[in-house]
């Protein structure tokens, strides 16, 4: 079983974008410490539509297991990436679900 892991962040206007930078670069440094995350994708908003409600970027994990994404939630490298993330973010969304394919 596949489980995703998306979060969608925007980020207080007092965050300098050095400061996400260095903020998005810690995320990924998160890959080679968790070995239970399979896969990792981030964006910014391109803003195509102008629907995304303020919200600024996205991350994706790809875990095998609700185990695995229950395992990351609590690891302490994860834990301790969040108190750099936290202040950052005016608010954020957290949504787990497992992909159905359509079209592989």
């Amino acid at each position: 079983m596949e489980i995703k892991h998306v979060v969608l962040v925007k980020f207080n206007e007092s965050a300098t974008e050095e400061q996400i930078e260095d903020c998005i670069k810690q995320y990924v440094k998160l890959v080679d410490l968790i070995p239970s995350i399979k896969a990792f994708k981030w964006g910014k908003e391109i803003g195509i539509l102008s629907l995304n409600q303020g919200f600024t970027h996205v991350f994706e994990s790809t875990f095998e297991s609700v185990e695995d994404v229950v395992g990351f939630a609590t690891n302490p490298h994860h834990t301790s990436y969040s108190s750099v993330l936290m202040p950052l973010v005016e608010k954020f969304v957290l949504l787990d679900f497992q992909p159905v394919n359509v079209k592989p």
